[in-house]
């Protein structure tokens, strides 16, 4: 039997949508500006990419805020409260399932439901990325934007240099995010199912 479990509404398929969307921008840009050469060869030109780069970095910062702002105000928020109760033993859980009962055809041990809809995996890893990894990557990139907000030096250290390192550090551990993201999104009854949930706003839940 299947019961179809309306989990995205509108305002969070559009979210994602704008934040999958200017985040890959970013990407892309953001690794044409790394590799630029002296000489100016670079896969995307140069100040393309940047203006590219600083109008998806503009979008994600004010789509990041309608983010934040719309789990405080509607009940979407309530997924990612609660991460830290019997954190190793669900992790566990979850780990042993993507590891082996999933081949086993073992039946999930956090099925998903209206009141909860993440894993615990899904819970932490979601918790780290939007309310750590993606402020970390705003700020230090609001930074680069505007240099002169910068410490001339920490520890005599160019403060332009730390955040620099910051901004690319957290751009690659979240674009790792991105590609896990988009992996276990297959992992559904079908490859196309958990994708068809962020189109349609349901998910189909299997009793």
């Amino acid at each position: 039997m299947t019961i179809k479990l309306y989990l995205y509404p509108v305002w969070v398929r559009l979210w994602h949508l704008l934040n999958a969307l200017s985040f890959i921008l970013l990407v892309l840009t953001g690794i044409s500006l790394h590799f630029t050469t002296p000489e100016g060869n670079s896969l995307i030109r140069f100040d393309i990419s940047v203006a590219i780069h600083n109008v998806a970095a503009i979008i994600l910062t004010f789509n990041y805020g309608y983010y934040v702002i719309g789990n405080i105000i509607s009940k979407n928020g309530k997924h990612y409260k609660n991460w830290r109760k019997n954190l190793v033993a669900n992790l566990w859980k979850q780990f042993r399932f993507y590891a082996v009962g999933i081949f086993k055809k073992e039946p999930h041990p956090f099925p998903v439901t209206k009141d909860n809809k993440f894993n615990p995996l899904q819970k932490i890893a979601y918790v780290l990325a939007m309310y750590l990894g993606m402020p970390l990557l705003i700020i230090s990139g609001l930074g680069l934007l505007f240099p002169e907000t910068i410490a001339y030096s920490v520890f005599n250290v160019s403060g332009l240099v730390l955040t620099a390192m910051l901004h690319i550090i957290t751009g690659f551990v979240l674009s790792l995010f991105l590609l896990i993201h988009i992996y276990t999104c297959t992992l559904g009854e079908k490859p196309s199912t958990l994708f068809k949930g962020m189109i349609n706003g349901y998910h189909d839940s299997h009793e």
